[in-house]
């Protein structure tokens, strides 16, 4: 007889091995090999944050040549465009799918509470902003230098900014929105004699006027961006629409649930790019700035003020909010995000940040899908709580520059002024130093000063995008706990509609009745475990 091959016969029909004699169950790791494994993206994504500060440090006593710089920053370049290419299939797919899973009220419902929450901590950023400033007075009149200030007289004011931001929220073309948006400009205002001076090129007309400053007047243009915030209002309004007309609208809500499960399988293959584009990026940005000392040494207290802010609001604040709602332990939620957290930093983008930032919360976190698709795209055009941070401390740092004396009107006008700006600021990376030429006007600090942060900005935008992030996922987790009765009922209501009318031992009958004489009912204010409300093949109705 030869050796057992593993076959049996029966009846002379040779019939095939069984499926434990012909494969082997997987080896399940443990210790140190189950943590390296859960663990290596996160070990990846830092190993390039490491290379990328020690690579850039490193070649800067070479004093490298402009296109040395740029090639070392091109796979950095080619790895955000990478990123940025996702980010608009991945909020319109998300957001749709995510706001049609649930009802009209309950995204009403959501949507009331992630706004309160995003407003709440804009409020508290920009207050702890303005606190930290004044306590620690990183302005000092000394290191203030007029050969700095450039003649830029463009008017900014907190009025243009908001009426701007209600223009891209309701957009007039939803294909121009997706690579335009609009803003406000200061044009001179066209005159006869003007107008008759181009038309028949005449300068002796242009003379007598040519020392009367002309007159400004307000002109809506669009600029080059995409403008998110006009999707992502259309994204919700069709959703929650979508989920309203039943079983016609499925075959759409499959097919952008499909789109968002395709776009994050293609962020997980661009992971693995991370430690090349990351180094790339931050090596580029540290050899980029022309002189990293004199830069420090100037404005050191202010990045340290900043620093200080952010691991305030990150470490105490954000983790007290999250145990009081959840009952939970907040550091362990931290850990989950640790991944996007560095992402965030390299990229300095909330936005590019984004297929990271679901990667984390759906699949290490387990928040609910519908909760995040809903939560997370929002959070990254409105929410910018480090933005309300910086722009109040760099607001009152300027003034205090100039020699300036705030007092409490002032000091309340920096305060509303930079959560409104904050919550009208692009997810692009320096956004905030635009939005800081909005306060520095209303409380008339000479706007010049900005080009002194554009030296630190490269670094400090790193430090508040990461507030920006984190600020969106606790947002998601503290909302998701405060939806969660209407989550479950609308999980019961899911499961009552697909229960079977039948089992083939006939214990269901149409009208739920079953010849156990058991009565199936399940309200809509019951509290339903899934894991025990149907069984494992769907079968059976266990009473709760």
């Amino acid at each position: 007889m030869g050796p057992h091959n593993g076959t049996t016969t029966v009846n002379g029909t040779e019939l095939p091995p069984k499926t434990t004699e012909r494969s082997e169950a997987p080896v399940e790791l443990t210790g140190w090999r189950k943590w390296f494994h859960e663990n290596l993206m996160l070990l990846v994504t830092l190993s390039g944050v490491v290379l990328g500060v020690a690579l850039g440090f490193s070649l800067r006593p070479l004093k490298l040549h402009a296109d040395s710089i740029m090639l070392i920053a091109y796979p950095g370049e080619l790895f955000m465009r990478v990123l940025k290419l996702m980010i608009l299939p991945l909020i319109i797919s998300s957001l749709i799918a995510g706001s049609a899973s649930l009802n009209a009220k309950m995204n009403g419902k959501i949507a009331l509470r992630t706004l309160v929450y995003f407003t709440t901590t804009s409020f508290f950023n920009a207050c702890l902003g303005i606190a930290l400033v004044l306590l620690i007075h990183p302005g000092d009149p000394g290191m203030h230098n007029t050969a700095d200030r450039s003649a830029d007289s463009r008017s900014a004011n907190l009025l243009d900014s908001l009426l701007d931001l209600g223009r891209n929220v309701f957009p007039d073309n939803l294909f121009q929105a997706a690579f335009q948006q609009a803003h406000t400009v200061y044009v001179p205002k066209p005159s006869i004699r003007s107008v008759f001076n181009d038309t028949v090129n005449q300068t002796s007309l242009m003379d007598d006027v040519a020392d009367e400053p002309p007159e400004m007047i307000r002109v809506v243009q669009y600029r080059t961006g995409t403008n998110t915030l006009g999707i992502v209002f259309f994204c919700l309004v069709f959703g929650t629409l979508l989920g309203t007309i039943g079983q016609k609208g499925q075959i759409v809500i499959d097919f952008f649930s499909a789109v968002f499960e395709v776009v994050m399988r293609m962020v997980t293959c661009v992971m693995w790019l991370t430690p090349v584009g990351i180094s790339s990026v931050i090596a580029g940005k540290i050899l980029g700035v022309n002189d990293l000392n004199l830069v420090m040494s100037q404005l050191m207290w202010f990045i340290i003020t900043v620093a200080i802010g952010v691991c305030i609001y990150q470490f105490i604040v954000m983790q007290a909010i999250y145990f009081v709602f959840l009952r939970r332990n907040p550091f362990k939620f931290y850990a989950g995000l640790i991944h996007a957290l560095l992402t965030a930093f390299a990229t300095a983008s909330t936005a590019a940040a984004l297929p990271i930032t679901f990667r984390c919360m759906n699949d290490k976190l387990r928040v609910d899908q519908r909760i995040t698709r809903f939560v997370l795209p929002i959070g990254c055009n409105i929410n910018m709580d480090g933005t309300a941070l910086f722009i109040s401390i760099a607001s009152i740092f300027i003034a205090q520059m100039s020699g300036m004396t705030l007092g409490f009107g002032e000091l309340v006008t920096v305060l509303l002024t930079s959560t409104a700006a904050s919550m009208s600021s692009a997810s692009v990376p320096s956004a905030a130093l635009v939005l800081l030429l909005v306060v520095l006007t209303a409380i008339d600090a000479p706007v010049q000063d900005v080009t002194l942060l554009f030296a630190v900005d490269w670094f400090v935008d790193r430090i508040r995008t990461t507030n920006n992030m984190l600020g969106d996922c606790y947002a998601a987790a503290v909302v998701e706990q405060l939806s969660k009765k209407e989550l479950m009922a609308l999980d019961a209501a899911v499961i009552y509609q697909e229960l079977p009318i039948s089992t083939p031992n006939g214990h269901i009958s149409i009208d739920g009745q079953t010849d156990l004489d058991i009565k199936v009912s399940i309200p809509d204010s019951v509290i339903v475990d899934l894991n025990n409300a149907v069984n494992a093949n769907g079968s059976t109705i266990k009473r709760i």
